[in-house]
């Protein structure tokens, strides 16, 4: 099974691409098999003018289609995701998530954007079908700190969260239990006893 990971920031460097680059650490450190998708490296026009035949589009669809699980990171803008993020939603077919498990991430200057991702990104990845999608973590720009280095940080607070999701990734959605028909031997009814 495969994750998706999603850079929806239209910087380079941002906190949600930290977000996304712990995520992506702490599943490559249990085995999980990890692609990156940054939507602001396909070009500007195809997504602006809804090319859906360009070439890098098709492909970042398909990486999409490809996925058993998206990891979804934004930053918050005026009480919304990147509109480099919406474009790019707008641009995949109308079950490109279906039987998808996603996991959204975003970050903002303070607490009040929390509820963004919850009102405003969770029912466009309802309507595209998502068959799970987990609890969404959302950090401040005190809980995610960019260094002049080029390196981050996240808050220990968020760390427990992120640690948290990937646990239920990993054991519940990439590496499932076996079913019960596979953990117990068939009994035959004759064997069946009950008691009244």
């Amino acid at each position: 099974m495969s994750v998706l990971l999603i850079a929806g920031s239209p910087s380079e460097r941002s906190r949600s691409a930290a977000l996304l680059d712990t995520v992506s650490r702490r599943l490559a450190q249990r085995g999980a098999s990890v692609e990156r998708l940054d939507i602001r490296d396909l070009p500007p026009q195809a997504l602006l003018l809804a090319d859906f035949a360009h070439p890098s589009v098709v492909s970042a669809q398909q990486q999409v289609l490809n996925a058993d699980v998206l990891v979804v990171a934004t930053p918050v803008y005026k009480a919304a995701y990147s509109g480099v993020l919406k474009v790019f939603l707008d641009l995949l077919p109308q079950s490109a998530l279906k039987g998808k498990t996603v996991l959204p991430l975003a970050t903002g200057g303070s607490p009040h954007h929390m509820l963004a991702l919850d009102y405003a990104l969770r029912p466009v990845l309802q309507a595209l079908g998502a068959k799970h999608i987990l609890p969404g973590i959302y950090a401040t720009d005190a809980q995610v700190v960019l260094t002049p280095e080029g390196a981050s940080q996240v808050g220990s607070d968020v760390s427990a969260r992120i640690d948290e999701a990937v646990h239920i990734l990993i054991t519940e959605t990439l590496r499932p239990a076996p079913a019960l028909a596979q953990r117990f031997s068939p009994v035959h009814f004759s064997q069946v006893r009950c008691s009244v």
